[in-house]
């Protein structure tokens, strides 16, 4: 059996997701949906200069997240080309 985590958002992630037209919506709930078995899936690269932060992308938006057994944090969504998605990360 497949273990599943929890789901917690920031309020930024949320507000962020709030903006998004219906399609692109869709398309990243579920990548951050499938992040609850997967926390580490084949496009998640861990982020150089933090000690647990992960990235993973979806069409033209990143998610930045940590994870632990039972919990996926999502930090931060934004535009992949945008480097404020980079400036909202808590060290």
């Amino acid at each position: 059996m497949t273990k599943h985590r929890l789901i917690n958002t920031s309020k930024s992630a949320d507000d962020f997701l709030k903006t998004l037209p219906p399609k692109q919506f869709k398309q990243v709930f579920t990548k951050v949906w499938d992040l609850r078995s997967n926390p580490r899936p084949h496009d998640s690269i861990k982020l150089t200069g933090f000690d647990d932060k992960h990235r993973t992308d979806i069409g033209e938006y990143r998610i930045i997240y940590t994870f632990s057994d039972t919990i996926v944090n999502i930090e931060t969504i934004g535009k992949r080309n945008d480097g404020d998605v980079y400036k909202k990360i808590k060290k």
